[in-house]
């Protein structure tokens, strides 16, 4: 198991990776930051309102299923979203330079940090 901060420090390992936070989507509050290149307390607070949205529609649509991951594709930019499967209404959210690093891999270890995460 790993801690918030151990998380958040492999995550930062990635190629391109510029910063990472786990957030409560309850409050819209960080449990944790790493990393620099975007302003994590208004990103958590605008990535809490992307999830609530999504999971309203699925409520509307009558899907039952899981979010694995969200994935917001700037001009130079990754965002990546991923609710955590340890703990209901925590998701990771995990930013990556587009040009340095690998989407596939950057998704993969996202669900590879959240598995072994722990509160």
């Amino acid at each position: 198991m790993a801690t918030i901060k151990q998380t958040l420090d492999e995550l930062l390992t990635a190629d391109g990776a510029l910063c990472a936070a786990i957030v409560d989507s309850n409050s819209g509050m960080m449990l944790g930051s790493a990393g620099s290149g975007v302003d994590l307390e208004v990103a958590a607070a605008g990535n809490t309102e992307v999830m609530r949205a999504k999971m309203k529609v699925m409520r509307a649509l009558g899907l039952n299923d899981v979010i694995e991951d969200i994935l917001i594709t700037l001009g130079k930019q990754y965002h990546i979203i991923r609710p955590s499967s340890r703990k209901e209404g925590v998701f990771i959210y995990y930013v990556l330079d587009k040009a340095r690093s690998n989407l596939a891999m950057a998704r993969r270890k996202a669900q590879d940090v959240d598995k072994d995460l722990s509160f």
